[in-house]
C-alpha cells in the first residue's frame, strides 16, 4: 500500500512537508539523520522548521512508513519499504556492516518458543569488533 493510502487510511493528509520527506527517504540509499533530512526539506518547502521534520518522522515511524535506528550516536531513518535489517557496528573503528533481518530469526524464534516472548527484532545495531579490529 502506498504511503499516501496509509496516511489517508489513518486519517492523515499527505501535506507538502510529508510528501517531500517521503520523497527524500525513498530517493536516498543511505540512512539519514533528521537534521540531514531537514537540510534537504528546507530547500524545497518554504518556511518549514526543524520541529515539523521531527514530528513528521515520528508520525511516519508510528505508522510503519519509516524505520529509525541509532548509528554513530545519532538516530537515522530509512524508508520501511527498504526492508528491515540490522547493523553490525565496530566499537573500535566505527565501521558499519548491514545484516539481513533473517540473521536474527533464530533468536526471535527461540525467544518465542522458550520464553513465550514475541520480540520486535526489526532494526537493531549490534556493537562489537569487526574482523580487522579483533
Amino acid at each position: 500500500m502506498s504511503c499516501n493510502k496509509i496516511l489517508k487510511a489513518k486519517g492523515y493528509r499527505l501535506t507538502p512537508q510529508r510528501r517531500v520527506i517521503l520523497d527524500i527517504l525513498h530517493g536516498e540509499a543511505a540512512h539519514l539523520t533528521a537534521d540531514a533530512i531537514y537540510e534537504q526539506v528546507k530547500d524545497k518547502v518554504a518556511g518549514v522548521n526543524r520541529s515539523t521534520v521531527y514530528r513528521t518522522l515520528e508520525l511516519l515511524e508510528s505508522l510503519g512508513l519509516t524505520v529509525k535506528a541509532e548509528l554513530h550516536g545519532a538516530h537515522v531513518y530509512h524508508h520501511a519499504e527498504e526492508g528491515h535489517h540490522h547493523h553490525l557496528k565496530c566499537r573500535a573503528c566505527g565501521k558499519v556492516i548491514e545484516l539481513p533481518e533473517e540473521a536474527l530469526t533464530t533468536l526471535e524464534n527461540s525467544l518465542l518458543e522458550k520464553q513465550g516472548f514475541a520480540a520486535d527484532l526489526h532494526h537493531h545495531v549490534i556493537t562489537g569488533l569487526c574482523s580487522d579490529c579483533r
